[in-house]
């Protein structure tokens, strides 16, 4: 193919529209235009190149088979787009390739890796690779029945995982997409969670960033895999009933010279002045999100990973960093809006826009905030106001209940607000309650070390803690190593300390977060009405004296409610009265304390009779065992037959 020809067959792959909704911060599918898809021309396979560099004062490709010779394979400007393209024959799916640019402002030549990549080298390496994304699907059912799985009403139960510490292959090596998906799906729905989240497999240059610093924005990382084994994983995953997050981080990006910062010479995907465009805590770039081109990137991103790899949801991180101008920054180092204020406007806009986005083509795809502020109406539509995410999580309650946890027990009742006051904003936004990651790092230890008191109270005051929390209104999500008790702090250089449940007492742990995730997703009233403030209603929560909360859950259509009642002191308490809207028998369904999960059985045998003696402002009442650092559940008996 003759030089005109091969610039001809470049110049039609990009249409007006495309290059209109890419300028116009609209386009969605830039992923399937830029980088370097394969296609054929005049009967030549080969690759279309294509990269936004509009400063470059020249650009080539790069690669394996031209032996990275910047004078073989040079890429023309297409018009005054700012793309430069060129189609190149005879290449294979599995060479290796980088963009070479001369710079604006003159200097040496610099290697970039493409923006668009579908694949990379493994790090420390860092060219990309020539990929396609051929795969046959058999996850059909699931993508059928997701939108009434992931609905608002729906119980939805999320394990949050790094997918190289979960469990390591052979050898102690990180395991291959792979090797862990049987054995991670089989986990997951025999523990009963609805979703996996995955921690970024966006493709990234050190390992220990978890992830969350990302030079590939289109690649899934390559330390597990190619992208036909990932989109194994997920495949896998949704065979067994199960839905796939992604954290999602369109906040930032690494610093790293084959990365996008200064791309061409220029500050082209961040803003040139470090006030806006760098961020002090995690030495990465912002990005700019007043940059039309780059909204469409960040689109485009998004819709890679929902449109090609069959996503059900995306947790965009960092949320508050993109909303606040002077985010983690003192007086004069930053920049205030066009107002004077410190919102940035143009993040505002761009993440209302991903979310109609999603709503639009993906009406069943769940987005999720993790957004750490007061900002008001995170999960309202953008017709509301609000930035139109599907759930929010709950930093504050997580905040708020793992204090109250850390105290020993004798001082808890002076701080019953902890855990009370949640219920004033409860239903503010739709909220996930998460005990993440985050929390079991930097050196904050594990959540049974944060636990007061010796063994057996440590694991006590966790199986209160995981009651309480599916007890209450919201969507849960735990982390990796919740249902074993794990001891010490998560290390992303090893797995899980699955030996401990070779141990009785961690075993009946993992036991009652089974049993946990069975009631939620069997009874309605657990999940039905997450959102609806007419789904919670407090018993007692002024109990202070004695440290209890109890309160009801109750479905839609006027079903039956679930009582839920907790003690949060290492003591029994007989004959604690609680209202309760009728009289008749209620039957104890689950109890923290049972010895089939390391408790010391104290209860109710099963089943109680509501007197009509007045309590708490309602009719009736139960008369009730509260067994130590305990939530037990209470349901009204199904009628006899």
């Amino acid at each position: 193919m003759k030089g005109g020809e091969r610039a001809r067959a470049a110049g039609d792959w990009l249409s007006a529209d495309d290059l209109h909704w890419f300028n116009e911060g609209t386009h969605l599918d830039l992923h399937e235009k830029l980088g370097a898809r394969r296609r054929v021309v005049g009967g030549q396979s080969g690759f279309q190149f294509s990269v936004w560099a509009p400063a470059a004062l020249g650009l080539s490709v790069v690669g394996d088979w031209n032996e990275w010779d910047a004078e073989a394979d040079a890429l023309a400007p297409l018009g005054r787009s700012g793309i430069w393209h060129a189609f190149v024959p005879e290449l294979a799916v599995g060479q290796r390739y980088k963009f070479r640019l001369r710079p604006f402002g003159g200097g040496p030549p610099i290697d970039k890796a493409d923006p668009f990549a579908l694949y990379a080298e493994v790090a420390p390496q860092t060219a990309s690779i020539l990929w396609a994304l051929d795969y046959d699907w058999h996850d059909g059912d699931w993508m059928r029945e997701r939108g009434r799985r992931q609905a608002d009403t729906a119980p939805i139960s999320i394990y949050e995982v790094h997918l190289g510490s979960w469990r390591r292959a052979k050898e102690g090596r990180i395991p291959s997409y792979r090797e862990i998906a049987v054995p991670l799906a089989e986990h997951a729905r025999a523990m009963g969670f609805t979703h996996v989240e995955l921690l970024p497999v966006m493709e990234h240059p050190f390992y220990g960033s978890w992830g969350y610093q990302i030079t590939g924005f289109f690649a899934p990382t390559s330390r597990y895999g190619t992208p036909q084994d990932f989109m194994y994983l997920i495949d896998v995953l949704h065979q067994h009933g199960l839905g796939v997050i992604l954290d999602w981080v369109p906040s930032h990006f690494v610093s790293d010279a084959h990365g996008l910062g200064r791309f061409d010479g220029t500050a082209l995907y961040e803003h040139a002045d470090s006030r806006q465009g760098f961020h002090p805590d995690w030495n990465t770039y912002i990005f700019n999100y007043g940059r039309h081109e780059v909204q469409s990137f960040l689109l485009s991103s998004a819709f890679h990973w929902l449109d090609r790899y069959h996503i059900d949801g995306l947790r965009v991180d960092a949320v508050a960093s993109m909303l606040y101008l002077d985010y983690s920054r003192k007086e004069g180092e930053w920049i205030p809006n066009r107002y004077g204020g410190r919102e940035n406007l143009e993040a505002i806009e761009f993440l209302r826009r991903l979310n109609d986005a999603i709503d639009e083509r993906h009406p069943d795809v769940r987005t999720y905030a993790e957004e750490s502020t007061a900002w008001p109406g995170v999960s309202r539509p953008r017709s509301q106001g609000g930035l139109g995410f599907g759930t929010k999580w709950d930093m504050g309650w997580m905040h708020d209940t793992l204090r109250h946890f850390a105290r020993d027990p004798i001082h808890r009742r002076y701080h019953h607000r902890e855990l009370s006051f949640r219920l004033v904003y409860a239903f503010h936004e739709r909220f996930v309650l998460p005990l993440s990651h985050d929390e079991v790092v930097h050196g904050k230890g594990s959540l049974i070390g944060r636990m007061p008191g010796d063994a057996w109270r440590r694991l006590a005051n966790l199986r209160l803690l995981y009651g309480y929390m599916f007890g209450q209104p919201g969507k849960k999500l735990l982390f990796m190593g919740a249902e074993l008790g794990q001891e010490r702090e998560w290390n992303h250089d090893t797995e899980l300390d699955w030996g401990l449940l070779e141990r009785a007492d961690h075993e009946g742990l993992r036991r009652w977060l089974v049993d946990l995730n069975r009631l939620h997703a069997e009874e309605p009233a657990l999940h039905e009405r997450d959102f609806d403030p007419g789904g919670f209603e407090w018993v007692g929560f002024e109990d202070d004296e004695y440290g209890t909360l109890s309160f009801l859950r109750w479905p839609a259509e006027g079903g039956p409610p679930v009582l839920v009642a907790c003690n949060f002191v290492p003591a029994v308490l007989r004959n604690v009265r609680i209202g309760v809207p009728w009289e008749g028998d209620w039957e104890e369904v689950l109890n923290g304390d049972a010895r089939e999960y390391g408790g010391s059985g104290q209860g109710n045998l099963g089943r109680i009779e509501a007197t009509p003696v007045p309590a708490y402002r309602r009719p009736a009442s139960l008369v009730v065992t509260l067994p130590p650092l305990a939530a037990v559940f209470f349901r009204p008996c199904r009628p006899r037959a």
